[in-house]
């Protein structure tokens, strides 16, 4: 049975429309709904919350048509990017809020405070007021207020986007082990693709688009991380998930290999049947320089310039033009030992099957 159903959703808020959406996640699913700002993700999660209603379609959470139901009656839990925090009450009551509401015996409802302050590690924390917390720690308060009444689905709305990095990989790891310890199906809103690539099971990548004075939302490709990054299905997923080397040709046929025409002297060996005007990816780690010609099997094989190098740190993006211009990505070690400066001829290669058509 699925964790989480929605058949069709069509959810109107002012200007914007989300599009007729369906999707199915798995129940114990960490879910990453995946797009741009203004994309519709958290219009998605707070009518899957029961805070917005929609104008077709429905909701169903653990098989049960839940699209009418009040969001008390759905046992979802949300956390918003703001973490939301009651300020005029301690640490303590607000995890125990969602317990209160519930009538939960006194003396239950502390215990379960002290096993999920346990297994979030702030104990220490439960005196203490929402404004004098961390990012980080006000984060965690705001999971244990969300997971203390043990919903059947969780509602995380970007809740790493206004952390410093090392908070936000710290979190990361919380988000994996809490995931794995207690199991409940997540929806996890973001528009940062290596904190869906870090966290997610699978992917739904939300596009937006403009027509006229209104902005409408739809979901352009389900999938593994893997296969959003390595397989993505259009110019749009391509570039959002940091795609380079994005070219646009023509299929030709040539003593039994399969190319992509991209300029008038720049051929792409591919393994397709494809016809007519195709688009193309290469990722950049895909690509190998040399200082010298290559002796590979290898059928991509080109001669350039070397344009142009920007260092991230411990690695480094290279620019070839061959024409066009290729972005390659190297690690540091691998730039030393090649002892390669902007302006010479380089040799790059990279095979028929790391092109991804599309």
């Amino acid at each position: 049975m699925d964790g989480l159903r929605i058949e069709g959703l069509q959810i109107t808020a002012g200007g914007f429309s989300l599009e007729k959406a369906t999707l199915s996640v798995a129940r114990g699913e960490y879910f990453i709904v995946l797009g741009p700002t203004g994309a519709g993700k958290t219009v998605l999660l707070e009518t899957i919350a029961g805070l917005r209603r929609p104008t077709a379609g429905k909701v169903l959470i653990h098989g049960s048509d839940v699209t009418h139901l009040s969001p008390e009656r759905r046992k979802v839990g949300f956390v918003y990017q703001d973490y939301a925090l009651f300020p005029h009450i301690t640490v303590r009551n607000n995890i125990a809020f969602g317990l209160q509401l519930r009538r939960v015996a006194k003396k239950e409802a502390e215990k379960k405070v002290e096993r999920m302050c346990n297994l979030l590690g702030i104990e220490h924390l439960l005196d203490r007021w929402p404004g004098t917390l961390s990012g980080g720690e006000a984060q965690r308060v705001a999971l244990a207020r969300a997971l203390i009444t043990e919903p059947d689905l969780l509602l995380l709305d970007e809740p790493l986007s206004a952390l410093d990095p090392g908070t936000r990989e710290s979190l990361q790891q919380e988000l994996k082990r809490l995931h794995h310890h207690i199991g409940t199906t997540t929806i996890h809103v973001t528009h940062d693709f290596e904190e869906a690539f870090a966290l997610g099971e699978r992917v739904a990548v939300l596009k937006m688009c403009a027509d006229g004075d209104s902005r409408k939302g739809k979901i352009v490709q389900v999938g593994t991380p893997e296969e959003i990054f390595r397989k993505p299905s259009s110019e749009f997923v391509a570039r959002f998930v940091s795609g380079r080397n994005l070219f646009r040709g023509t299929a030709v046929q040539e003593n039994g290999y399969s190319y992509i025409k991209v300029l008038p002297e720049m051929r792409i060996a591919v393994p397709t049947d494809a016809k007519g005007t195709v688009s193309l990816m290469v990722r950049p780690e895909d690509i190998l320089l040399s200082p010298t010609p290559f002796e590979s099997s290898a059928r991509n094989c080109f001669r350039g310039r070397l344009a142009g190098v920007v260092d991230n740190g411990r690695v480094l993006r290279v620019t070839v033009d061959v024409p066009p211009e290729f972005e390659v990505l190297i690690t540091r070690r691998s730039w030393e030992d090649l002892n390669l400066h902007v302006g010479e001829r380089v040799y790059m290669t990279f095979k028929a099957s790391a092109v991804h058509l599309f």
